[in-house]
This record gives C-alpha cells, structure tokens and sequence, in this order.
C-alpha cells in the first residue's frame, strides 16, 4: 500500500503532537515529536549547566557534547503512544516541564543543534510512512512531503492548554508565566536565523482554536485520505 510523509508545523502548545500522535496510531504510521528532541537537547544542557545566567547558551560547550547526545523513541504499551528517550532514560515528564520550555528556543535556534536533528529527522523519515511535527517540518526537514499541515491558534488559547496539561500532570503551573513564554517562543521561533517558522506555500492551515480535539482528528484523518489518492 502506498506510504506518504505527514509533516505537521506550527506554533509551540497548539496540539500538533496529539494530532499527529492520534493520526500516526489511527493509519499504523510511525510518529516523530520533533520538538520532543529539542526539548531533550535543553534538558541534556540544563543537567550540565550549559546555560548562562542571563540565559544564553554556552554554545562552545554544547557544541563538543553534541555527539553525546542520543534521542530515541520507544512505543509505550500502556499509553498507545511513543515515549522520548534522552540517552537510554526516559526524560517524556522532564522534558515538559516549564523549566524546559523557558529554555528550548534558544537551543532549538543554534544551527549545529538543528543540522544534528535534521539529519535524524531525515534517517527516522527516509522509508515513508511517517507523521513529523514541529516547527521546520515541512519547509526545511521534508520539503517533498505529500501533506503538510501548519496548525495555529490564539496565545491565549494555547496558554489555557498547556496550564490545563501540567496541572493534570500535578505540575506547577502559573498561567500568566505560561502565556508570556508562549508569546516570547512565537517570536523567537519566527525570527530565528536559521530555519524560522513559518507556513510552507503548499501546507493546510488549520486554526483550531475552537476546535475540539475529535473535530481536529477527524479533519486530518480527511486530509490524509485526501493525499493518498493523488
């Protein structure tokens, strides 16, 4: 049966990966969180005070641990979906941690950081079949991708959801800190030197602010259909 390559960008906390993951489980392809692997690299240099204290990253450091760094994925029976593995731990509830969000921008902006994960990307999707999200899917990872989808919604929006994630996780949570990273990422990610966000020409847009989660996978479960028969 013909295999396609999914790649899902857009803004961070705006339910790219559980679209994609819920997709990849629907259609038996493998799913890639992207942004899963930059988060990892932040919490690799966190774990090695590889930041300044004004934030920055100490890039000449990070550069010489870069090929220490070894982010997998492993399929967790129990939640139906894959787990994020940094270096053989599983780092899934580390890495989502604010801490982590506060500081995945400014390593996921260093070229080095992105060429090292590109070509991972690239490897995990060469055989087809596969369902990526992130920020560079479909412009930079795969340009060729037979759909793309660039999902958006307001900062508001994507605050409540991401507050509502850590506190059913019984992390801590303050919504108005949550909301000012969200918006300090947005620019970040859009203005960025290499690879910034951005819709590619030929990708979906899908505003899903007042969407819900059922609505959101049936209509990429329409527009995967769709693709398959071109």
């Amino acid at each position: 049966m013909k295999k396609i390559t999914i790649a899902i960008d857009g803004h961070s906390s705006c339910g790219k990966s559980t679209m994609a993951k819920d997709l990849a489980r629907e259609v038996g392809y493998i799913y890639v969180d992207t942004g899963a692997m930059y988060r990892s690299v932040t919490l690799y240099a966190l774990r090695k005070r590889l930041f300044n204290e004004d934030g920055s990253v100490k890039t000449g450091e990070l550069e010489h641990e870069m090929p220490e760094i070894h982010i997998s994925f492993v399929f967790n029976r129990e939640t139906g979906r894959p787990d994020t593995y940094l270096n053989g731990e599983c780092v899934e509830k580390e890495i989502r941690s604010l801490e982590v969000s506060s500081h995945v921008s400014p390593i996921a902006a260093i070229p080095f950081v992105r060429t090292a994960m590109v070509a991972q990307q690239q490897q995990m999707g060469k055989d087809k079949g596969v369902v990526m999200d992130g920020r560079d899917i479909g412009t930079t990872v795969f340009p060729d991708a037979e759909l793309k989808v660039f999902v958006t919604a307001s900062s508001r929006v994507r605050a409540q959801r991401r507050f509502d994630e850590l506190k059913a996780k019984g992390m801590p949570a303050n919504f108005d800190d949550i909301l000012k990273n969200v918006e300090e990422r947005d620019y970040i990610d859009s203005h960025r030197e290499v690879s910034p966000l951005r819709k590619a020409d030929d990708a979906l847009l899908l505003d899903n602010s007042e969407m819900t989660i059922a609505e959101q996978k049936q209509w990429l479960l329409d527009r995967f259909n769709e693709a398959l028969q071109k």
